[in-house]
């Protein structure tokens, strides 16, 4: 039997979105790929917090935070580290070409926006990378406090992975002045992996005109150009854009706020869980994801045991830690389509694991 996923991505996807991506295939170069298109739209926007269109590449969300680059630096890139997914984009933007600096901190811990502040005071730097959700730590950066920074300094441009914070938090894109905003669709949005959905700035969009060598595949111009007649530059991925209608309509159905409410209080019954046990949280107070939670391992916990025998026993599967902490944490995911009926099945699995070890 394949276990209900509760690792942090890709998450448990719905029978129901699975029926949505079933639809029969139709041309993705007539009106009905255009109708489709343009009824997304309004519901991105709304998640993202954007006036701006928002573009649909048919790639991980890897594929868009190397194209950002590619459409917006110039020459020095800084890269905001604190956890697996953070520190390897100063890899990709070296590989790319780019000088890339870093402000590195401690896995577990967030980015101080003042750090960011006296780097970027140095001068030179015309980029800074982001990850608003570090999911290999459970940390929620300081979003407003990280932009606000960045803006003070002007004609540097920001990028932000959202990956496993948007549509479970507030992003308000516009609001924050955030050039180029993206997430891939496995984790909050619940959908399987092979989507990114982006958005990019007036300001972002007029340097990627004057950037040469931007390549094709992920070229800003060419989205935006696409985008005004409610298509991609290449062929999108159908039944994922079936699945993605179904579940904005899930999303205007609930509320948004409701969403966001929903995410807070299933996230707080894992905390709650955790407490109960003493398992204490990885990442600090104040600076926790909603969309899932870390834990650091007890060393009276066998992790191996705990995990296998949740699978084997009661077919839930939750992480072990990624990367350099696997291991010595463990990650628990609530977001996308969990409630609190779904987190409490998984809970009283896990009590009755740990009480049988």
């Amino acid at each position: 039997m394949t276990p209900k996923l509760f690792n942090p991505g890709p998450v448990d996807v719905s029978p129901e979105t699975f029926a949505a991506m079933s639809h029969t295939m139709i041309g993705h170069r007539g009106k009905d790929f255009e109708d489709l298109y343009a009824s997304l739209q309004p519901g991105l926007k709304e998640i993202f917090g954007t006036t701006r269109p928002v573009f649909l590449s048919t790639s991980s969300a890897w594929g868009v935070m190397e194209g950002a680059l590619r459409n917006l630096a110039r020459k020095k890139v800084l890269c905001l580290c604190c956890g697996a997914f953070s520190d390897k984009w100063i890899d990709v933007a070296k590989k790319c070409g780019y000088e890339a600096e870093a402000i590195q901190v401690e896995w577990g811990e967030a980015i101080d926006p003042e750090s960011v502040r006296a780097k970027l005071s140095e001068g030179g730097f015309d980029t800074v990378t982001f990850i608003h959700s570090e999911t290999s730590t459970g940390v929620l950066n300081d979003l407003e406090g990280i932009c606000a920074v960045v803006k003070s300094f002007p004609d540097t441009m920001l990028i932000v992975d959202s990956v496993s914070s948007l549509s479970t938090v507030d992003i308000d894109m516009d609001k924050h002045g955030i050039d180029v905003c993206l997430a891939g669709v496995q984790k909050a949005l619940a959908l399987p992996p092979g989507l990114c959905v982006f958005s990019v700035s007036e300001a972002a969009m007029e340097r990627a005109k004057n950037i040469p060598n931007r390549g094709y595949y992920f070229d800003f111009i060419e989205f935006a150009k696409n985008d005004a007649a409610n298509n991609t530059p290449t062929t999108p991925a159908l039944s994922l854009l079936f699945g993605l209608q179904y579940i904005l309509g899930e999303i205007a159905k609930e509320g948004f706020a409701a969403r966001k409410a929903r995410h807070a209080q299933t996230n707080a019954m894992i905390r709650a869980w955790g407490a109960k046990h003493g398992f204490p949280l990885f990442a600090p107070e104040g600076r926790r994801s909603f969309a899932l939670t870390c834990f650091a391992t007890p060393d009276t916990l066998d992790l191996s045991a705990f995990i296998k025998t949740l699978k084997m026993k009661h077919h839930f599967l939750i992480n072990g830690g990624y990367g350099k902490l696997q291991g010595t944490t463990f990650r628990i995911s609530n977001m996308g389509n969990e409630t609190e009926a779904t987190m409490q099945a998984l809970i009283d699995a896990m009590d009755s694991v740990l009480a049988s070890m």
